[in-house]
Formats: C-alpha cells, sequence, structure tokens
C-alpha cells in the first residue's frame, strides 16, 4: 500500500507555494502523485493507471496527460489518458455525488489551495 507522504509532495512543490491555482505549483503536484500512481500500479502488476482530476472543470487536461505520460515512461505501467470532462461528466459527478450523499470538497485538494479556500471563507475579499 502506498502511505501518503506530505513532506515528499512539499518537497515536490517547494518555491512554488505562492503560484495560482492552475499554475506550475500544479503541474509540479501531477508529477509528484501521478508518479506515485504509476509506481504503485507497477508495483501491483497492473499494465496501465490513471487519474480522476480531469473530472474538474479547472485542471487542463492536456497537463494532467503530460505528467501522465512522464510518470509512465519511468515506470512498467502505461497511462491511460481519460478526459472525464467529457460528455458531461463533471455534472454527472455531480449528480451522482448528490445522489449518493458524497462529500465534495471546493478546493483541489492540495495544503496551499485549502489554505487559499480557508482565508476566503474567512475574510471574502482575500486575494485567491
Amino acid at each position: 500500500m502506498d502511505d501518503y507522504d506530505h513532506e515528499s509532495w512539499l518537497r515536490a512543490v517547494a518555491g512554488l507555494e505562492d503560484e495560482p491555482e492552475g499554475g506550475r505549483r500544479c503541474d509540479a503536484c501531477f508529477r509528484h502523485n501521478l508518479r506515485r500512481a504509476a509506481l504503485e500500479a507497477e508495483r501491483l502488476g497492473m499494465a496501465e493507471f490513471s487519474t480522476t482530476l480531469t473530472v474538474s472543470p479547472h485542471k487542463k487536461s492536456a497537463r494532467v496527460f503530460a505528467a501522465g505520460r512522464a510518470a509512465a515512461a519511468a515506470s512498467a505501467a502505461a497511462f491511460e489518458a481519460w478526459d472525464f470532462k467529457k460528455k458531461d461528466g463533471f455534472l454527472d459527478s455531480v449528480r451522482l455525488a448528490e445522489a449518493y450523499g458524497l462529500y465534495r470538497q471546493d478546493y483541489c485538494g492540495c495544503a496551499v489551495s485549502k489554505a487559499a479556500r480557508t482565508r476566503r471563507a474567512a475574510s471574502p475579499s482575500a486575494p485567491p
């Protein structure tokens, strides 16, 4: 099992904390996490791996795919590029989450994005 290692993620995005959402920090995050996914897929003997990151309308699929392909190049697992936004994928994810009572966070999931979301909630005039 691949235990989450926040310290390695912090090292991967070090120096990029002030980048805007969708900027270079996101690229570093994609590379870091998809590299981990590729290695885990390889460890489990899986031929392919993918990501659900592309369901978000805030994530550029081409950038996610580039990180996935780079991760695959360093592993035995191939990256399967699925753009989950297509065919109303994002809207479907919202509807399904509501139907099943699933939690949907209002930030990307990284510590930097969460801190920015907390600042905005505390002060609506705070910068993103």
